[in-house]
């Protein structure tokens, strides 16, 4: 069986990965027919020169969109009787999330266009967050999304998941601050769900991650310093509700099997650089009496590129120190409870090390 889940992954992870390949060149040159560009001039925060296009969120909802439509389809033509995707733990499944599956897909297509109406139009913050929560609120109840470990009371599900996506909304947009660091981040984040996944026997969770990963992987090759193309409001909020929404569906504490409840904690560590990032920018524009949704360069990928490193570099230092707290995460999946107390700490000492440059290293006014 796990054979079967290896190679159910890597046919949605390589399927994803090609399509996102081939989408994106052709979203740079719809980008430049419709002049859809990110022009620097309109925030002082951005740090590139030129116009650059703007429809990667749309090259990889696109390549994540056609995998799974041309996996469904393959599986109900075909697969119920092969050996692998005709597992009884798929096809219940599949079985199970039929239902779902399309308030997912008209969830996850309502986040690009939200994105993508920002990227064009430039929408107000609050109107943005409202449509986040409309969108959440919906995933929530009627798409299977739910944070339900160790709450005193159940209603308390709803609010703290649709908190929990709002965030995480919010965490990646802010994190799209360098060529290739937002979608080097999720990429890496799937990764980890997908290993979380399989090593707990969810099949479609992993799936879904390894379809993921491909799509943000493909982004990537082009969005990469120097950026041939930006992902966007349409693509931070693509990749964030996909790591929301797989974040909510992994199981990290199973009765008899798992030895302690902070395993509850994995998503922390697997999101904790991103998380962390957002913490701290938001406690430095508060405390300096700003909008906290107005960019500036307090980042840690910035704190990176003012201590002298480029910025390819400083995108490759976060990216490390993100693979750092994911295989931290890897060991609460089965580790005892002194185990997940050494993995916290290690977690809190990630933290201080990004309190400390964020608060020492000096930024350009």
């Amino acid at each position: 069986m796990l054979n079967g889940l290896l190679c159910a992954c890597a046919a949605f992870f390589f399927t994803a990965l090609v399509l996102s390949l081939l989408s994106t060149p052709l979203c740079i040159r719809l980008a430049h027919k419709v002049g859809f560009y990110d022009i620097p001039a309109c925030e002082q925060h951005k740090q590139h020169k030129k116009a650059t296009p703007l429809l990667g969120g749309l090259a990889m909802y696109l390549s994540f969109a056609v995998t799974f439509f041309a996996a469904f389809v393959t599986w109900i033509f075909y697969c119920r009787e092969n050996p692998v995707f005709g597992m009884p733990e798929i096809a219940g499944g599949v079985q199970i999330v039929k239902s779902q599956v399309v308030v997912l897909f008209l969830c996850i297509t309502a986040t690009m266009l939200l994105g993508l109406y920002d990227d064009r139009y430039s929408m107000k913050a609050w109107k943005k967050l409202l449509g986040q929560i409309v969108i959440s609120v919906a995933v929530v109840l009627w798409g299977g999304a739910s944070i339900t470990a160790f709450l005193p009371w159940q209603w308390l599900s709803v609010p703290l998941t649709v908190f929990w996506f709002v965030l995480i909304f919010n965490a990646i947009n802010f994190f799209d601050n360098m060529d290739g660091l937002a979608a080097g981040t999720a990429f890496i984040a799937f990764v980890f769900f997908m290993i979380a996944g399989i090593v707990n026997g969810q099949y479609l969770v992993s799936i879904l991650s390894a379809a993921s990963a491909g799509a943000a992987l493909g982004f990537w090759k082009y969005n990469k310093s120097p950026a041939k193309l930006f992902m966007g409001d349409s693509g931070s909020h693509f990749l964030a509700f996909l790591i929301a929404y797989i974040s909510t569906k992994v199981t990290y504490f199973t009765p008899g099997v798992s030895s302690s409840k902070l395993n509850i904690m994995i998503p922390l560590f697997i999101l904790a650089i991103p998380l962390l990032d957002t913490l701290t920018v938001v406690l430095i524009r508060l405390k300096n009496h700003k909008p906290i949704y107005i960019g500036d360069h307090n980042h840690i990928s910035h704190r990176f590129w003012h201590m002298g490193l480029s910025r390819a570099h400083a995108v490759n230092m976060v990216h490390l120190l993100s693979i750092i707290a994911g295989l931290g995460a890897l060991p609460l999946l089965r580790g005892d409870l002194f185990t997940s107390i050494l993995l916290v700490v290690q977690g809190l000492v990630i933290y201080l090390m990004i309190c400390f440059l964020q608060y020492s290293v000096k930024v350009e006014k």
